[in-house]
Order: C-alpha cells, then structure tokens, then sequence
C-alpha cells in the first residue's frame, strides 16, 4: 500500500509540513510504502473550466506540473491532504490542487481512495468547519473515502513540535492505516 502525503503550506518544517511527516513516518512503521510532496514548488496552472478533460483522455489542457502529480495521485492507495488554514480554507496551492481534479470526476481514477485531512491553524478546530465540508463533498464527489481529519490548534513556524500528543495522534494516524480490502 502506497501513502501519499501533499504539503500545501509555503513553509518547509511548518506544522503542515511536520504533521504530515508524522503520519507518513507512522504509516511507513506499518511496513506502508510513503512519499511527500510540496506544492509550493510545482506550476499548478488555474482551471479554465475549458471542458477538455472531461472527454477522450480525461486530461488538462494545461501543461503544468498536474501530469505528474496525476500519476501520483492515481498510484496512491491513501492521500493525505495537509493545508493551513487561510482564511478558513485551504492555501491558494492546495486549491488550485482540488480545482484541477476535475478530471478525475469523469475517468473515476480516484474512486476508492481514501484520504487523510490535516488542517492546523490559529483558531483550532472550531475554525476549521468550512473547510472541513468543503474537503469532504469534493471528496464524495471524486469518490474517494475521507478516514481521518486531524485539526490541532498551530500557527507559528513549527509549533507543534512543542505538542508531543498531537504529533502522536498525527503518527497513530499513520500507523493505524489498514490496507485496502
């Protein structure tokens, strides 16, 4: 079984970044084959809703980075999706992300996943509704089954790292993973 971790903060050894590293370190000590990504780094264009991946091949007119991160995607067993919130939604990265998946809605390449939700940020979980609801019917819509949601309270460069209970919730997370049936 393969996990996925997508980083969708600015800041490398942010809490996104660490917390996302957590559950892949506990999925990796379940014998799980694990891989991270920064989005930041990637050219993720906008989507133009021009249609074109919703016939033939199933793919983006765009030639960016999303080919790529398409076949990532696809080999992945478990994704797991980590974002701070801004202003009560995911970063701009992370959306441009979820907007181009579009063509996964009609090729159905995802259906079955399942997918891990990390969202810290400043207010904490009660902030964290919104963005919540709008992973979750994005991800009912690509059929893909949301396990986990892990939404601790951290805002400054590393916080969480002084949180030795939400690093071991973020790496039970990980470690607790069952393979797909």
């Amino acid at each position: 079984m393969k996990v996925l971790g997508l980083v969708g903060s600015p800041r490398r050894g942010g809490n996104t970044d660490l917390l996302v590293a957590e559950i892949l370190a506990g999925a990796a000590e379940s014998g799980f084959e694990t891989e991270k990504m920064h989005l930041y780094p990637l050219r993720i264009e906008v989507c133009l809703d021009c249609k074109a991946c919703k016939k033939g091949s199933f793919t983006c007119a765009h030639k960016d980075d999303m080919p790529k991160l398409n076949q990532k995607l696809e080999g992945a067993d478990v994704i797991v999706f980590g974002t701070p919130l801004y202003w009560y939604g995911p970063t701009a990265k992370m959306k441009l992300l979820l907007d181009r998946l579009r063509p996964f809605i009609a090729s159905k390449r995802l259906k079955g996943k399942r997918a891990i939700l990390v969202v810290p940020s400043e207010e904490g979980a009660d902030a964290c509704s919104h963005v919540v609801g709008m992973f979750n019917l994005s991800f009912g819509y690509l059929e893909v089954d949301l396990v986990n949601v892990l939404l601790p309270k951290a805002t400054e460069l590393g916080e969480v790292k002084r949180q030795p209970d939400v690093l071991l919730e973020a790496r039970k997370i990980g470690r607790n993973l069952k393979p797909c049936v």
